[in-house]
C-alpha cells in the first residue's frame, strides 16, 4: 500500500513525533511510506533522523514578511503545502493529514484528529472546521476526543492510541541522567512549551506555592516549537514569574538525544495542560518511571488512570507534585511503566493498516 503522512512542520511537537513514529513503524510492516511535511525557516529535514526505509518530501517555506499575520500565515501553508503534493496526491492509495494546515492541503483524505482547539483567529476558525468535515474518514488517539467529534459534528472516528518509545525512555544511560542531575539537581519538568494550551501560567502559581516548602526543587521546561506567536503570552508569564520571585529553567527545545535521560532524570513530570488528545510526553515520563503529575480532565483519566496523580488546581498541583516528589510508590511506578510499555508503534501501524483497508474496501484504492 502506497501511503503519504502529511504534516505540518519538521519541528519537534507531539503530532510532529507521532507522524514519524506511525511512518517508520508501517514501512517496518511493508508498507510504501512517504512523510510530507513543510520546511519552515529553512529546515531541510525533520527534527530528527528518520529511518531509510520512509521516504521524505520536505517542502520548502521561507519565512514571510515581518508584518505577515498567523492567519496569513496559515493560509500561505496550506497553499504552499498543496502546490507541492497535489500533482503527486493520485500516486497513492492512502492521504493521511495529521494536523488542520496539512488536512486542508491535501485534498481528500483520512484525518487524525489529535486534540480540538477553539480559535477566534478567522482563517484558524475556517482550516480547523474544514479539516473535520471535509476529510472523508477520521482517527483520533482518544476515546475522548472522538466523543467530542460525534458531539460537534455526528462523525464516527476509529480511536486508534499513540504508541510510545518505551524502550528509548526506559533505559536511558546512567551517565546521560547523572549530567542532567549535575546541572538542574532536584527538578519538576515538563514538555511542551510555554503557551495558553500548555497551563504554563497554572504551572508556575503551582510551582511557587511548592518551592515555599521545597526551596531545593528547581521548574524546568523542555520544548515549545509552535507555529503559533504567543510571545503576549510568555510576556505575562514572564511578569508573572517575576512576581513570584521565581526563575524557571527554560530550555526551549531540546536534541533529540537529550530528551530521554532528561525526562529519566527529572523528580516529577508536571502536565497540566487545559487541552490533550493523549498526552504522549507524559506517557513518555511513566516510560522512564517518573512521578507523573497531570490536569484533572477526562481524555487524561482515560488515558493515565491509576497511574498518575490528577489535580485541576495550582493549589491541587502543588500538592500532588508535593506528594510524588516525597512518597515512594513503587506501586504506582509500576503501573506507570506497564501501561507505557502497552502502547507501541507496531499496535498502532497494524490498527492503522486495518483501518486503511477498511475505508478503502481493501482494495488500495484512495477513496475521495
Amino acid at each position: 500500500m502506497k501511503i503519504a503522512l502529511l504534516s505540518y512542520s519538521t519541528r519537534p511537537r507531539g503530532g510532529v513525533v507521532h507522524t514519524l513514529a506511525l511512518a517508520e513503524a508501517l514501512a517496518a510492516a511493508g508498507e510504501d511510506v512517504t512523510v510530507w511535511s513543510l520546511g519552515r525557516g529553512g529546515d531541510r529535514g525533520f527534527f530528527r533522523e528518520v529511518d531509510d526505509e520512509v521516504r521524505v518530501r520536505i517542502v520548502p517555506f521561507p519565512d514571510g514578511p515581518r508584518e505577515e499575520t498567523v492567519g496569513a500565515r496559515i493560509l500561505r501553508s496550506i497553499a504552499t503545502l498543496r502546490a507541492a503534493f497535489a500533482p503527486c496526491a493520485a500516486a497513492y492509495d492512502i492521504v493521511h493529514a495529521q494536523d488542520c494546515i496539512s488536512a486542508n492541503a491535501a485534498g481528500p483524505c483520512v484525518r487524525t484528529v489529535h486534540h480540538l482547539d477553539h480559535f477566534t483567529t478567522p482563517e484558524l476558525a475556517a482550516c480547523h472546521e474544514r479539516a473535520i468535515v471535509e476529510p472523508y474518514a477520521h482517527v483520533c488517539v482518544s476515546r475522548s476526543v472522538a466523543d467530542e467529534l460525534r458531539a460537534g459534528w455526528g462523525l464516527d472516528p476509529a480511536v486508534i492510541p499513540n504508541g510510545v518509545a518505551y524502550e528509548r525512555f526506559a533505559s536511558t544511560e546512567p551517565a546521560a541522567r547523572a549530567a542532567w542531575r549535575a546541572r538542574l539537581g532536584t527538578y519538576v519538568l515538563t514538555v511542551g512549551g510555554i503557551e495558553p494550551r500548555k497551563g504554563s501560567l497554572d504551572l508556575i502559581e503551582a510551582y511557587a506555592l511548592l518551592r515555599a516548602a521545597r526551596p531545593d526543587v528547581r521548574l524546568v521546561i523542555a520544548g515549545g516549537e509552535t507555529l503559533f506567536d504567543y510571545r503576549d503570552y510568555r510576556s505575562r508569564w514572564e511578569a508573572r514569574a517575576a512576581a513570584l520571585g521565581i526563575e524557571p529553567v527554560v530550555l526551549g527545545a531540546v536534541p533529540e538525544s537529550d530528551l530521554p535521560p532528561l525526562v529519566a532524570a527529572a523528580d516529577a513530570f508536571a502536565f497540566p495542560s487545559l487541552k490533550e488528545g493523549f498526552g504522549l510526553a507524559a506517557m513518555e515520563a511513566l516510560a522512564a518511571g517518573v512521578p507523573l503529575v497531570v490536569r484533572d480532565l477526562p481524555v487524561l483519566r482515560e488515558v493515565f488512570g491509576s497511574a498518575a496523580r490528577f489535580a485541576d488546581t495550582p493549589e491541587a498541583f502543588a500538592t500532588a507534585l508535593g506528594h510524588a516528589l516525597t512518597l515512594d510508590d513503587p506501586v504506582r511506578a509500576a503501573l506507570g511503566r506497564k501501561l507505557a510499555a502497552r502502547h507501541t508503534w507496531t499496535e498502532a501501524a497494524a490498527r492503522h493498516l486495518a483501518f486503511y483497508r477498511s475505508v478503502t474496501g481493501g482494495s488500495h484504492r484512495r477513496v475521495g
